[in-house]
């Protein structure tokens, strides 16, 4: 079976696009052959900046015959539709044969499929990927039709067996497919020719390019950290940079340069930041965490060792910095001086056209938190001032320049202005938890204006009616909920959310937005192993928009079920709810008046009454404590006494007044158990 190999040469490919090219040309072609009954046995896709790759082992050499027998019409039927027939299975009257069934004589075709070899099969996929190929966004140049995402130069298509190597050949507006690529741009530039998919890797490697994109990231990530480790100093992970660059070079050269000493008290997060995004650089810093040197990934080696690229790039280096120490040291006299400027500023900027501009979502934000701060042990006043300036950073020059750095520039700068450590450290906290993996805010006063600013996007958006639809969220407002929900659950505060959501005065719909919390919490403790069945038999529950004490809830009862005595128990508490049902169906009374014990005539019976009296006062209290595993684990211990009556004892008895003491002893159960939870949602 041959081997493929394919490579669509071009100019540069944006780095971020890379990656998702490399599989999209593997599951067009694969998908394409595997379509056209070519089989093969494992496939693999690369990317560089100036070229895609794919390599497929044992490719099927042709596609199979295939045969398939077809029924026409009756033989007496009109001859148009026979002749349709015959059309559409491409064959001559002759080749039909007839043949006696039950309905009738029919005509039978055999239609063949003749096999194709699979170079002429890979031809057609190979031109259809290509002339179709998904590009984010792609170009036209020259005088053809093809789109590309940047002009394409050269593809190379071959078979290799072991009679060697064959061109599979095509042509796509002009540009002949054949078995030649290039090496590096500028270290060997000179065309030349492969065989096979590992003579095309090392003599890529040959020529200065290295063809694994992975490999490509673990030399730049090893380099940078041993020439780190050399100097007493760490690079700073950032793996997102890290796949970027590696995507930006074809030979990796790792260099560390630099960082003017008149730059090197900025805020680490200002240089790490500014050179990311500007230079691609990573961040190399001292053993008390400050930057003071950068690395860069050169795509070449240099007589020089580097270093005219490192000057080049110190010198751009300088001037950005220039930029951002400017900014910081006006940010730092608004803020020394009245940071009020800021928020006046925020007047003019709007949040959202239906809501209003971000100083009146400021003003509400902190009416609220000073309302929430004692719910989470916070100061009402520090809780108001934090939210007054946890977003003033917003109207500052750095965060206008970099919008990534919100919050955290608000902490140095509410510092600069004399404000207490709760309140500057509130200006970043606050935006936490950002996603299902971050950690919440851990102080009170960062909590409470977490919870304050969530609240306040949660209720404005619903109130505006900009709800969450199926994929589409653009305001992030489920990320907003299930932060609401991890601060409340890890900081186990009392928070009824149908009585918050009316202080954050935004005209929500109260019941249909605690309705999204609960959808979002039942995702949440899904993934912590609690089956939805047992949240919603919670939910049903009245203080169910109080989050803590939902869950606290739907832990015990989840708990409870995973014991025998529960699980009977619910089964148990079932079968007295459906006798009940149909018995008040029936009667048309509600047996719910309390039954007594001197009716009891069955010792399995007295058994459950005394059982009863014993457990309630103690299932009682524990739910007035809200001690819900006492409560459940309590009740649980009725399973026996209510298996026992069940086996030994008809409650519909033909004395009447049996009967009804017996209906309404389960009326008893029923009342009793559903003051936990609402046992009938509970599946199986």
């Amino acid at each position: 079976m041959p081997d493929l190999l394919i490579e669509l040469f071009s100019e540069e490919i944006p780095a971020r696009m890379q990656a998702r090219a490399a599989e999209d040309l593997k599951k067009l072609v694969t998908n394409g052959m595997v379509e056209a009954g070519l089989t093969y046995g494992s496939a693999a896709a690369f990317a560089t900046p100036r070229r895609l790759c794919l390599t497929v082992d044992g490719v099927s050499a042709a596609s199979p015959t295939l045969r398939e027998e077809r029924r026409g019409p009756r033989v007496d039927a009109p001859e148009k539709a026979i002749e349709g027939f015959l059309r559409g299975a491409g064959v001559a009257r002759d080749d039909l044969e007839e043949r006696e069934e039950k309905k009738g004589t029919f005509f039978f075709a055999t239609v063949v499929k003749e096999g194709r070899p699979a170079g002429d099969i890979i031809a057609e996929v190979l031109e259809a990927t290509v002339r179709g190929f998904p590009w984010p966004k792609a170009m036209r140049w020259g005088a053809g039709s093809l789109r590309w995402v940047r002009p394409l130069h050269r593809i190379l298509c071959i078979l290799t067996d072991e009679a060697g190597a064959t061109v599979v050949p095509l042509d796509v507006d002009g540009i002949t497919s054949g078995d030649v690529t290039e090496g590096h741009r500028f270290m060997a530039p000179e065309p030349f020719s492969v065989v096979s998919f590992e003579d095309y890797e090392a003599k890529l490697k040959r020529a200065y390019v290295v063809l694994n994109p992975e490999e490509r990231a673990e030399t730049i990530k090893s380099d940078a950290a041993n020439q780190a480790f050399a100097q007493g100093l760490d690079v700073v992970e950032d793996p997102g940079l890290l796949r970027e660059v590696a995507g930006l070079v074809e030979w990796p050269v790792v260099l560390m340069g630099e960082i003017g000493a008149e730059f090197l008290e900025l805020p680490p997060e200002v240089l790490q930041t500014s050179m990311k995004e500007h230079q691609k650089f990573f961040s190399v810093r001292d053993k008390t965490g400050r930057i003071v040197r950068f690395v860069t990934v050169a795509n070449r080696e240099t007589a020089d060792q580097g270093a005219t690229i490192l000057a080049g790039n110190q010198k751009v280096l300088s001037a950005r910095l220039a930029d951002a120490k400017f900014f910081w040291e006006n940010d730092l006299r608004v803020a020394k001086t009245d940071m009020s400027v800021w928020l006046q500023a925020l007047e003019n900027v709007t949040f959202h056209r239906k809501i209003g501009s971000q100083k009146e979502r400021i003003d509400r934000i902190a009416a609220l938190a000073r309302e929430l701060a004692p719910v989470v042990g916070a100061d009402p006043d520090e809780a108001a001032r934090a939210a007054e300036v946890a977003k003033a950073d917003l109207s500052s020059e750095m965060v206008y320049e970099f919008p990534e750095l919100q919050g955290v520039m608000g902490v140095y700068y509410a510092r600069a202005a004399g404000e207490s450590e709760a309140v500057a450290e509130a200006c970043a906290a606050h935006y936490q938890p950002l996603g299902p993996s971050d950690d919440v805010p851990t102080g009170a006063v960062s909590q409470a204006v977490a919870l304050a600013d969530k609240l306040d996007l949660l209720t404005g958006m619903w109130a505006i009616g900009e709800k969450p639809t199926g994929s589409g969220d653009p305001f992030a407002l489920r990320r907003a909920a299930l932060g609401v929900i991890r601060i409340v659950l890890e900081t186990g505060a009392t928070l009824p959310l149908t009585e918050v959501i009316g202080k954050a005065k935004n005209d929500a719909d109260a019941a249909d937005l605690v309705s999204f919390f609960h959808d979002r919490l039942k995702v949440y403790l899904r993934d912590k192993g609690i089956r939805h069945d047992v949240i919603d038999a919670c939910i049903a529950m009245p203080g169910a928009d109080d989050l803590a004490l939902l869950v606290k809830r739907a832990e015990a009862l989840s708990d409870v079920l995973k014991t025998d005595d529960g699980e009977n128990l619910v089964q148990g508490f079932k079968r007295a709810n459906n006798i009940l049902t149909q018995a008040e169906e029936k009667d048309g009374v509600e047996y719910s008046f309390g039954a007594d014990a001197r009716f009891a005539e069955d010792a399995t019976e007295q058994a459950l009454f005394a059982a009863m009296d014993a457990q309630r006062p103690r299932i009682e209290a524990a739910m007035a404590d809200q001690d819900f595993a006492t409560a459940m684990a309590e009740m649980a211990a009725l399973r026996a006494p209510i298996d026992a009556f069940f086996e030994a004892v008809q409650v519909n008895a033909e004395a009447d007044v049996v009967r009804r003491n017996r209906l309404n002893l389960l009326g008893d159960i029923r009342k009793l158990c559903s003051g936990v939870a609402d046992l009938t949602r509970i599946e199986g």
